[in-house]
């Protein structure tokens, strides 16, 4: 029985630190819905699945070991939205922080870049939203959840619109 209780711990403790380093690396990656994901991306989940499988239960293949690391990734998952929705830095530390990817029209090339965005991914969510280019874009934003938000110049208020208006034909 004390076998049974040490290697239950071993699995508890294996399979928390598979979690944080699967968490930081997902976090890492950037920002995905399921919804986008590129064959890359969900061939990348899969493997990952499996290839930490292994790391959390060791040699324990057992139903027990099985559910006790099912258990251990639904309780630490529980406890990161929790805490996530509680304090908000620790939020930004797992979820990241939105992005801006279209400003006055104008792509911010260097958001797109570090979110490993492309200007076709861009281009397909706008025809999404109906929107046919670019320059009808007031703000664009990467959202947290991957998906991509935009704000038309049309719907700004009257004020804000004529403000922007004025700036953009400065730039122009």
């Amino acid at each position: 029985m004390l076998t049974t209780w040490i290697t239950a711990l071993q699995i508890i403790a294996r399979t928390g630190a598979v979690y944080l380093l699967v968490l930081v690396g997902v976090r890492l990656t950037g920002k995905r819905e399921v919804g986008q994901m590129t064959p890359f991306d969900l061939t990348l989940l899969l493997l990952l699945s499996n290839a930490v499988q292994n790391a959390m239960t060791g040699p324990d293949t057992s139903l027990m070991g099985g559910a006790v690391a099912a258990g251990v990734l639904l309780t630490l998952n529980y406890l990161v939205a929790e805490l996530s929705g509680l304090n908000r830095r620790f939020r930004r530390i797992v979820q990241g922080s939105p992005s801006l990817v279209i400003h006055d029209g104008t792509l911010v090339m260097e958001h797109l870049k570090k979110e490993h965005l492309t200007v076709d991914e861009v281009m397909r969510a706008l025809r999404e939203h109906g929107i046919g280019s670019i320059s009808e874009v007031a703000l664009g934003v990467l959202e947290v959840d991957g998906s991509l938000s935009f704000l038309k110049i049309n719907e700004l208020p009257e004020n804000v619109r004529a403000r922007h208006r004025s700036r953009f034909l400065k730039r122009n």
